[in-house]
Order: structure tokens, then sequence, then C-alpha cells
């Protein structure tokens, strides 16, 4: 089979893209696939790579590669493509869409599902529809240079000043400051108090003009994952730095996983109903990481966010869930091929 595997592009994601496309195409068998790694730089040109790419070696950026002059001719004659893009301009339905125009079959959620959850925000109205438990937040746009509040679709001007007394009023400090359209935790912050509230706006704001401010949730990170509908056992997130930030996730080795989850077992079958549900709802397909709070005090379980590429890193939460469950990387790997096969 010619598998193409797509990765880099024009995210502030796109050296964990790079880093997941590397320990894809480690695992691959190659007795099964003739593979063509495809990098797509960050201003959006396109090449072959012609070097052997490292096993996750985080960092590093392809050095030979040749341009792609025709990109729909060299994608046209593949069998099955891996888009491996984490963030926006690939995880957010744009490279879905251009594949199935070229009637292509790639691995991984469609184009509605993608363009959902790609957006925090939005994500949550989809999840809250179907009555799924999300954490509380205030939503904020900036757009021509003024902050928004935006409730029920309406907006209203409002300065930074009554965006702290609304975060008193609704939401209480701490709070996490998060742009609404990026993932790997990138320009999320903690915020304890007015002037940090300053900061974190004008960074996030710089990141994307959809801004959330979400509740804390004293508790338990936990994740999920989803194969072809299925969930897995339930991990948890012990992150080094007091939230799982960029840095915990990619660069601080005190940052852990537990699999299985240290929860319990009544609370773990809960969880994995909420994952099957979330991802029925978004119209998800193949694969998804369903990240999840479990509340100390109460029990209560909220879902944090979806995503529908997770990383595919060494170190990376979801071929971990899968392998607890029996499956290797590369046996998941050729179960997601035949699965996108399948749903063309």
């Amino acid at each position: 089979m010619k598998l193409g595997v797509l990765f880099g592009g024009a995210s502030n994601e796109h050296i964990v893209s790079i880093s997941s496309a590397c320990s894809i195409i480690n695992n691959l068998d190659k007795d099964k696939y003739k593979i063509y790694p495809i990098y797509i730089s960050k201003d959006n040109n396109w090449y072959t790579v012609l070097e052997d790419m490292p096993n996750n070696s985080f960092g590093y950026i392809p050095k030979s590669k040749k341009k792609i002059r025709n990109v729909f001719k060299y994608l046209k004659q593949l069998d099955c493509i891996i888009p491996v893009f984490h963030g926006k301009y690939g995880e957010d339905g744009t490279i879905q869409g251009l594949l199935e125009m070229l009637n292509i079959p790639y691995v991984g959620c469609n184009v509605l599902s993608s363009s959902i959850c790609i957006d925090k925000a939005y994500t949550k109205y989809v999840l809250k529809s179907a009555h799924i438990p999300v954490v509380a937040d205030i939503l904020i746009k900036y757009i021509d240079n003024k902050f928004y509040y935006v409730e029920d679709f309406n907006y209203k001007e409002i300065n930074i000043i009554e965006i702290d007394k609304l975060i008193k009023e609704k939401l209480n400090y701490p709070v996490f400051i998060k742009p609404s359209r990026l993932g790997s935790s990138v320009g999320v912050k903690k915020v304890n108090e007015f002037n940090e509230l300053i900061d974190a706006l004008y960074e996030a704001k710089e990141l994307d003009e959809k801004i959330l401010i979400e509740k804390n949730i004293v508790g338990q990170e936990l994740e999920c994952a989803i194969l072809n509908g299925i969930p897995s056992v339930v991990g948890e997130i012990k992150a080094a730095d007091g939230f799982y930030s960029y840095d915990a996730k990619y660069n601080n080795k005190e940052s852990i996983t537990i699999i299985p989850a240290e929860i319990d077992s009544n609370i773990m079958e809960q969880i994995k109903d909420l994952a099957s549900k979330a991802f029925k709802v978004v119209n998800g397909s193949g694969l998804a990481r369903i990240d999840f709070f479990l509340e100390k005090d109460t029990n209560k379980i909220y879902i944090n966010e979806i995503n529908t590429f997770p990383g595919f890193t060494e170190i990376s939460m979801y071929p971990k869930l899968i392998e607890y469950g029996g499956i290797s990387f590369s046996n998941l790997l050729d179960t997601l091929i035949n699965l996108a096969k399948k749903n063309l």
C-alpha cells in the first residue's frame, strides 16, 4: 500500500506534529506499506522528505527534502493518508476536506467532527446540548482591538476590569485562560489574580481571537482513548507544573502518566460511557482522545476537551492507553488504516 504521512503545517503545534509523525513512521510495518513522508512547512510549502526520520526526536525538522510542484497529482497516487496534524490548519477539517475532494482515504475524524472539536468553545456548546457535563467558563472574543463578552451568541463590549468582575461573580479565582482553537496547552495560563489576568489575556489574544476563561477544577486529570468508537481504560496525568502545560507535556520529565487511573471502578465506567457518548455527539470516526476532570470533593466528572488527532509521540497517552488494552503501536496503526479504507 502506498501510504502518505502528512505532518508539520502552519499550526503552533508544528514541532509536536513532526514528533508524532516520526513515531508513526518508525512504528509502521515496512513490509505492508511503502511510506511517503510529506512535510508541510510553516509557510505552507509541501515537500517529500528524502532522509530517514528519527524516532521521536523532539525538535527535529527535516533537512533533506524536495518541494512538491503539483500537490494534487502527488497525493492522488497514494492509497491512504495519515494526516498527523495537531491544531489549526490540519486537525480542524481543512486537510480532511481536501482529501475527501480528492477521494483519498485518510485516518482519523471527518470534516465535521474535526471542525467542531478544534474549537473548545464550540465543542462545549455541542456537548451541553447533549447534557454532557463540561467545565464552567466565560467566553471572550477580541475583535478590532476590543474585548467582547459572548453569552448566548450575543456580544457585549467589555474591558479587563469588567472581565475581572465577571470572573469573581461567575467562576472565582484561580481560572485558566485558553486560546479556544489551539492544542498541546499552547497559550494556556493559570491565573490567580487581576495582574496575571491582564498578561494572560493579552498573550491569548495574540494566538486566537476566541478566548476561554475556565473554572479551576481541583482533582484528577484523566484521559480516555477511543478506537473505532470503543473506549479504552482510563489513564491519569500527574503534571509536574501543577497543570498539564506545554512544558509539562514535552519538556518536564517529572510529569507522569498512570494507567489505569487510580479511581473507583464505577467512576471508570462512567467516564468510559461519557467518552463513547461524546464521540458520537461530535460525529467522531476512527480515533480520538477525550480528556476529563474528576473533582476531588464531589466526584463530579467534567469533559475538558476532545482531541480528534491526539499526540502520537512515544510519551503520548493515546498509544499508551491502547497498548494497555493489548494492541501494539504497530497494530494500532494497521487498525486505523483499515478503518480509513472502509470509511471512504
